[in-house]
């Protein structure tokens, strides 16, 4: 393969197996497994940790989504973990102040309650197995003792070190510098002992309230997160995906893979046409993602093959369609783990961008998400900023079951609007292609982007209007190849995602973690 990196971690077990964008995160889930715990205790302690040492990707202040597989039973249980906005609410104030979209860093507005605690607690509380206490032990550890800065934490941890709650990564100077997070800790010690009131009831969740200025109320602290909510499946390539619903865009993972398994993909992952059919796929799937994804959408009708199939159809080898007048960082993290009876879980946990909106909650200094860009500021739209309203979701974690019900792979990645289009190329290249989970996680990707602009939460603003963004690594064939044939093509370092994913088969797991993570792993036994 041209310029493919090896994966950071590709690993083959056949016990339970981990993967995380932190190796302290990833160990700890492994820890939970050889103690006796569930693949849900392993993924909380994961994501705890990941709360201590990521949050420039994820926190105690963000959203969080899973899917669990239980052995023998069909569909898999979702958790939807994700907040609403805030009692004060109000559009009108935002477009009398000249918004016309939603602010994306620095205003409260853009803040909506955070989901991951209440996500940890109904995820243990229904398939844990451990004392909440073990599950999170690994995690106050690390907030209390300190752990070592990874790369990137450490390139950007100047840029919120100022602010108020900030100063914890103050010490994060260089990679592998000592950090310590004593707020987090007490936020940590305080749902092991009171549970949700613990945090949304205690130190955090009166800091929240003044900070908000009005934006919160004691009663949105007091409404739970975390719903069970009905599974999306669809049928792809010999396999079941499944997926959250709306008010997720993981819908759009399903879509562009059934259009593309319709489509004469060439074996050779290598070849312009498959990146061309995998983009179009991707395309035809969401450019009306802006008008169709609110809380309330009907996820199964936005899967109906009456709908896709003339998309499908619309798909030419030798030119892009034409969606629209014509071709004018992420803050997430994703994790995986499978235990020994083989159940499976996919989480992925959100500050939405980097460190959110950049505004922490002083005491305890976690910060707060920005998922309220998300939001509509259109008047009338069923996804305008409201009070109590989850908004349009970008993450999207993915599961998949073999024809007779058994666990076939969980995967995920962060990668904000581009999430689904990661998933695509991993199931296009693993199920499609029958490459091995290592070398499909390495592989070249490409992304779309908003032509005009706008970051990683607009690629949709235009519909179709869309910008092909290709890896510098990526095959020689694909920028020409996909040129020629009407695309749009930017040759960049951007943000392709740290995927990570775990496939079963019949006497080990196979698995691998993002070498875009820098300090990913997949641990195992």
């Amino acid at each position: 393969m041209v310029g493919r990196p090896a994966p950071f971690t590709s690993l083959y077990a056949g016990g339970g197996m981990v993967c995380a964008v932190d190796h302290l995160a990833a160990q700890a889930g492994l820890a939970m497994l050889r103690s006796g715990g569930s693949a849900a205790d392993a993924a909380v302690a994961t994501s705890a940790v990941l709360a201590v040492t990521t949050q420039h990707m994820c926190g105690m202040g963000g959203d969080l989504f899973a899917l669990v597989h239980e052995p023998g039973v069909i569909a898999p249980a979702v958790l939807n973990a994700s907040g609403r906005a805030g009692s004060g609410a109000d559009p009108d104030r935002l477009r009398r102040d000249g918004h016309r979209l939603m602010p994306p860093s620095g205003d409260v507005r853009a803040v909506t309650m955070p989901g991951c605690v209440d996500g940890w607690l109904a995820l243990h509380g229904r398939f844990g197995r451990l004392p909440l206490a073990a599950v999170l032990a690994p995690a106050r550890g690390y907030a209390t003792d300190g752990f070592p800065a990874a790369p990137i934490l450490s390139w950007v941890a100047s840029m919120v070190a100022h602010l108020p709650g900030g100063s914890d990564f103050a010490a994060a100077t260089h990679p592998g510098a000592v950090v310590r997070r004593p707020g987090v800790a007490r936020c940590l010690d305080a749902v092991v002992a009171a549970g949700r009131d613990g945090f949304y009831g205690g130190e955090f969740g009166a800091g929240l309230l003044e900070v908000g200025a009005g934006e919160f109320t004691t009663e949105d602290l007091a409404r739970d997160n975390a719903d069970w909510v009905e599974p999306l499946g669809l049928d792809v390539w010999g396999r079941r995906l499944w997926t959250v619903p709306p008010n997720s865009q993981g819908y759009l993972t399903l879509a562009g893979a059934w259009i593309a398994a319709g489509l004469a993909l060439p074996a050779d992952t290598e070849d312009p046409l498959w990146a061309h059919f995998t983009v179009e796929a991707a395309r035809q799937a969401a450019y009306d993602r802006v008008e169709v994804l609110h809380e309330g959408a009907d996820g199964p009708s936005l899967l109906d093959e009456g709908r896709l199939g003339p998309r499908r159809a619309e798909v030419r080898a030798d030119r892009a369609a034409d969606l629209g007048d014509g071709y004018g960082p992420g803050g997430t993290i994703s994790l995986c783990v499978v235990d020994t009876d083989r159940m499976g879980v996919s989480l992925i946990q959100s500050n939405a961008g980097g460190f959110g909106a950049n505004i922490a909650e002083p005491s305890t200094g976690v910060f707060l998400q920005n998922r309220g860009i998300g939001f509509s500021l259109e008047p009338g739209h069923p996804a305008e900023y409201r009070p109590g309203r989850r908004p349009p979701h970008t993450l999207a974690p993915a599961l998949v079951t073999a024809p007779d019900g058994r666990l076939d792979a969980v995967l995920g990645t962060m990668g904000g609007d581009s999430q689904p289009q990661i998933l695509l190329q991993l199931l296009a290249r693993v199920l499609g292609a029958g490459e091995s989970i290592g070398a499909a996680v390495a592989a070249p990707r490409w992304a779309l982007s908003n032509a005009g602009g706008g970051g990683g939460f607009s690629t949709w603003a235009e519909r179709g209007r869309v910008q092909v963004e290709l890896e510098p690594a990526a095959p020689p064939g694909w920028s020409p190849g996909l040129t020629e044939r009407g695309h749009r093509v930017r040759v960049t370092d951007g943000n392709y995602g740290h995927a990570h994913m775990i496939a079963v088969r019949a006497d080990h797991l196979e698995g691998a973690s993002d070498p875009r993570a820098l300090s990913g792993a997949a641990a195992a036994y």
